[in-house]
């Protein structure tokens, strides 16, 4: 099974660019297209959150807009600059198949992984939260199939990643879910975005990955005592392989020219 894993589009509105400099709709059309061209196709895409700038309408729109190319099934949780009734109004249960609106929580089943999408944004909030509900209800798909291999995919990363969108934001209820997660060794990843940058860290048991952005690239500050800042990259994503062995392999695909390939 082959995953592509996009994250923080950060899409302005109209034709703007995200903060004035980044082409971050241009940036999420070219990698669209390189995803369309892969060999062996993925199955499907997820995208962990922050697709608009200020979760207006028009910005959701123009993503959705762009996501239309995709030839393949993606499925999308919100983050901390989208509005999740928006998200929901745009992409309907298509990308967000969730059983309420109160939170964009749902389950992918039907390929050799299988994959829980969560909600872990809080209105108005930067950092991230997993609540009692989120948990119980998080506990029950759990139960449902206790051995399938399974990936948890959501915004923010459930643990402090060494720069200040982690530390600082918080995730309220990290304790609690790592608890869960540390109960269910089939838990292959916890797949994540919201730090705009590349990192994997041993977790409960498992692994956080969190994937790169459109182009926003964090500048590493990992004395936490700089404000947060950001350069002008290519766009890249996650491509995460599970083996014939159950393995779960994942790949960082920066989209740009290169010179090559060249044989060994």
């Amino acid at each position: 099974m082959l995953i592509a894993h996009l994250s923080d589009f950060h899409i302005a509105g109209g034709e703007k660019k995200a903060y004035g400099v980044v082409p971050s709709a241009e940036n999420l059309a070219s990698c669209i297209q390189h995803i369309n061209q892969l060999h062996p196709k993925p199955d499907l895409v997820i995208i962990t959150g922050d697709i608009t700038c200020d979760g207006e309408l028009d910005e959701a729109e123009r993503a959705a807009a762009i996501l239309e190319e995709l030839q393949y099934p993606y499925y999308i949780v919100p983050g901390n600059h989208d509005d999740r009734d928006t998200l929901w109004s745009v992409f309907g249960e298509r990308a967000c198949p969730g059983e309420s609106k109160n939170f964009i929580n749902y389950v992918v089943d039907g390929y050799d992984l299988r994959l829980i999408g969560m909600d872990s944004s809080i209105p108005t909030a930067p950092g991230g939260e997993m609540c009692d509900r989120r948990i119980a209800w998080l506990e029950k798909q759990l139960a449902i199939k206790p051995t399938k291999p399974t990936i948890i995919f959501m915004h923010h990363p459930p643990a402090n990643c060494g720069v200040l969108e982690t530390d600082e934001d918080g995730f309220i209820g990290s304790d609690t879910l790592g608890n869960v997660v540390a109960q269910h060794t089939n838990i292959k990843a916890v797949l994540c975005g919201h730090i705009h940058t590349l990192t994997h860290q041993g977790w409960c048991g498992t692994v956080i990955s969190t994937a790169p952005s459109m182009g926003l690239q964090l500048v590493l500050d990992l004395t936490l005592t700089h404000p947060s800042q950001f350069n002008l990259e290519a766009p890249g994503y996650l491509l995460h392989y599970f083996t014939p062995e159950k393995n779960l392999v994942s790949h960082s695909i920066l989209v740009k020219d290169m010179d090559g390939p060249y044989p060994f």
